[in-house]
């Protein structure tokens, strides 16, 4: 069913209005204070909202894995996967139960696993108290079945009679079938709410899971798999005094009007560190090889993740693969740093450590508490012949600039829109009307990106290689195949994006999900 509502306002000010207001460009210190939050200064956009509950001590419970989705029927060429999008309670921290919003009842939500050439069709069902939209982060994927943030999914009762909250799009009543042609490299995809001016609270209350993707080429290598393949899904989040999760939103009830008190507008970081939906949990491992599979789904908060031997040394992390897929050969790093909505899939050895060895999962960007992650126990000895492969994909693309047809300049900043603070993409909030780029389908472009302050920004469709950052070259998390790049203050970024897969109209953002609903979002129509 379609539904073409009045078009709704932001602050008293009309989409349109915003359209013509002001584009005057913000000290740093309207945007939250601070607005770059950590020890160098240099770590998130943001500002960091604190618990009303005592924090408990890291490591004090096990790591829980996000259950396996089994689809409901499967066909020849397809599998077909229901999910329920509804409130739940979980213990996010031990002796706390919180409301959540989840998929299929699970903070994450459950794991999808695909295969490359399979299609995957996943219907969801609307059982929230708002609308809804889902994307496939990292896919390729048709429009239609893209998450456009004015695609939405009703809840089944009326909504109009509870004020606006949607735009004219492609809406549905109840639930909506989401279909994923998978004709993509293996990759870690993951899946998230993204209705227009509503994304940050609802994934900050629970609206994320994980999608694998796998393909022959994954297959053929001999890689940790079963228990030793692990993924982590890296939150923040902030507990009120009744254990609840906390969230500055203008209107609580997500409903009518979006953004965050200030002064919150830059980023909301929380305090308190999750992994797989539990605070700073342990996990134990055996003297082996295993690959963890890690995504930072904070909505603002940035990571430099590092493995400290308690006693000893770093343990060195092999990357094996970045946000799509497979790297041509493994690279070697004694650290990591995660925007928002990065991945990267890595190989960590525990074979020369002895059983009792603790490793600590360590943010160098963090403070207080949020400087940890989450701890590996060793407690079982075994033995491992694995090596770690020389090369990984013999089939990886390299984009040539030279085939690039067009450049095209993309600025990240903060800007007065109306009398209001937010976001802007070359000068323009987000407009559903409003295009940017016109991109004939199969074409390669390069794109220039240059930053204000923090802006992980993603591509939806298109995938992309990182050419280089300022005068010089790709950064050390840059490499292989991507679709969101972690872009840092006062500095402009080149990439090469290939557009194919499907014409139609896409959006990319800025993926700090506060300024993404803050209008930092624009419309390309691939023709």
């Amino acid at each position: 069913m379609s539904a073409t509502p009045p078009e709704r306002g932001r602050c008293g000010v009309s989409r349109r209005g915003l359209l013509a207001g002001g584009a005057a460009v913000l000290a740093a210190g309207v945007v939250g204070t601070p607005v770059l939050a950590g020890w160098r200064g240099q770590s998130s956009t943001g500002t960091v909202l604190a618990s009303r509950i005592p924090l408990p001590e890291p490591f004090g419970w096990p790591l829980t894995i996000p259950p396996v989705l089994a689809p409901v029927r499967s066909s020849a060429n397809a599998d077909h996967f229901e999910l329920v999008q509804q409130v739940s309670r979980a213990e996010l921290v031990p002796g706390w139960r919180s409301e959540v919003w989840t998929y299929g009842g699970s903070f994450p939500g459950p794991t999808i696993r695909s295969r490359r050439g399979r299609q995957v069709l996943v219907t969801h069902r609307n059982e929230l108290p708002v609308p809804v939209a889902v994307h496939l982060h990292g896919g390729v994927t048709p429009p239609e079945h893209d998450g456009y943030p004015t695609d939405l999914i009703l809840p089944d009762e009326p909504w109009e009679d509870r004020g606006p909250g949607h735009h004219d799009g492609d809406v549905t009543v109840g639930t909506r079938v989401y279909e994923y042609p998978n004709d993509q490299r293996a990759a870690t995809l993951w899946y998230h709410d993204h209705r227009m001016d509503f994304t940050a609270p609802a994934v900050w209350k629970g609206l994320a899971g994980l999608h694998l993707v796998t393909d022959d080429e994954e297959s053929s290598l001999d890689l940790p798999d079963g228990d030793r393949d692990i993924p982590l899904v890296i939150v923040d989040r902030t507990f009120d005094a009744r254990g609840q999760l906390f969230y500055p939103s203008l209107d609580p009830t997500l409903t009518h009007t979006p953004g965050v008190t200030p002064p919150y507008e830059g980023g909301v970081l929380g305090d308190v560190i999750l992994v797989n939906g539990r605070s700073w949990p342990r996990h134990e491992v055996d003297t082996a090889l295993y690959r963890l599979r890690i995504l930072n789904a904070s909505n603002a908060r940035r990571y430099q993740l590092r493995f400290e031997v308690e006693g000893g040394t770093d343990l060195p992390i092999v990357q094996i693969g970045s946000d799509q897929g497979l790297l041509p050969a493994p690279i070697m790093h004694d650290h990591l740093t995660l925007a928002s909505a990065e991945r990267f899939d890595v190989l960590v050895d525990f074979r020369d450590l002895t059983v009792g060895s603790r490793v600590r999962v360590v943010n160098d960007l963090g403070d207080g508490q949020t400087r940890l992650v989450m701890r590996f126990d060793v407690t079982g000895s075994t033995r491992d012949d694995r090596s770690v492969p020389d090369t990984l994909s013999p089939s990886f693309e390299r984009l040539r600039e030279a085939d690039a047809t067009t450049v095209r300049s993309m600025v990240f900043r903060s800007q007065s829109i109306g009398d209001q603070h937010g976001w802007v993409t070359n000068g323009e909030p987000f407009s559903p009307d409003v295009t940017q780029a016109h991109i004939p389908l199969g074409s390669t472009e390069i794109w220039e990106l240059t930053a204000d302050l923090h802006h992980p920004v993603h591509l939806h469709l298109a995938h992309f290689q990182v050419l280089g950052r300022g005068t010089g070259g790709p950064g050390a998390f840059d490499h292989g195949w991507k679709d969101t790049i972690d872009l840092r203050p006062a500095e402009r970024a080149r990439i090469l994006a290939r557009f194919d897969g499907y014409r139609g109209r896409y959006v990319f953002h800025c993926h700090n999900l506060e300024h993404e609903d803050m209008m930092m979002m624009a419309n390309f129509d691939v023709i």
